[in-house]
């Protein structure tokens, strides 16, 4: 079973579900010429797709087009379903730094067929986390900057603040649809600036406040 740890502590958190969000930067959906949508555009990851920090990004033979996506991640610490925002924001436990990696060339050919992302989105190593800094020890402003840097050169920085839902409005929504549990994690969007990635090619991930992570490409 997949593990998250906690900064300052020696605990870790069995992963239940990873739930995504697309589109929740408004420039991101732009350069991939999506429409902005109205609603958080939502999809899953299992958990057999999450690495640590510090481990390997495996590039999948059958793409020639995998992309950096740096996001928030939300740690959820109970069980909630039909919240309000105030029940959705308690249920946020922690905060951290996370990488969705997404094979364009698939997700592309996939969108066109009018067939589900799965594919694109669920291989082995395809979800990349920090530790977890647990919200009674900070408190997210949406001020933070996050970024992501390719082999030490910047390709995506934006401040939180720039999302299109919130993370209150974003667990709110996904209990709309489905239980959320504890032990669950919610990828909260990427800013502009997603591109292409190579097999040697070093990943550096950080939220101000929050954390960094690091991973390689092999």
């Amino acid at each position: 079973m997949k593990k998250v740890r906690i900064k300052n502590s020696q605990n870790e958190i069995p992963i239940s579900k990873i739930v995504c969000v697309g589109r929740n930067y408004a420039e991101h959906a732009k350069e991939l010429g999506n429409e902005v949508p109205e609603k958080p555009v939502i999809f899953l990851k299992p958990a057999s797709a999450l690495i640590q920090s510090g481990e390997k990004i495996v590039h999948p033979t059958f793409s020639k087009n995998m992309h950096h996506e740096v996001e928030l991640v939300l740690l959820i610490g109970k069980a909630v379903k039909n919240a309000n925002k105030s029940e959705a924001e308690n249920a946020i436990i922690g905060y951290g730094v996370g990488l969705d990696m997404t094979l364009r060339d698939i997700q592309n050919e996939l969108r066109k067929e009018g067939n589900p992302w799965t594919i694109a989105k669920c291989f082995d190593t395809s979800a990349v986390i920090s530790d977890f800094i647990l919200k009674s020890e900070y408190k997210l402003s949406l001020d933070e900057e996050i970024s992501l840097a390719v082999n030490g050169q910047i390709r995506q920085k934006e401040k939180l603040n720039k999302m299109l839902f919130q993370p209150d409005e974003i667990v709110e929504y996904i209990s709309s649809l489905m239980t959320l549990e504890e032990g669950d994690l919610v990828y909260t969007g990427t800013p502009a600036g997603v591109g292409k990635v190579e097999v040697g090619d070093r990943l550096l991930g950080k939220i101000e406040g929050i954390g960094e992570l690091s991973t390689e490409v092999v």
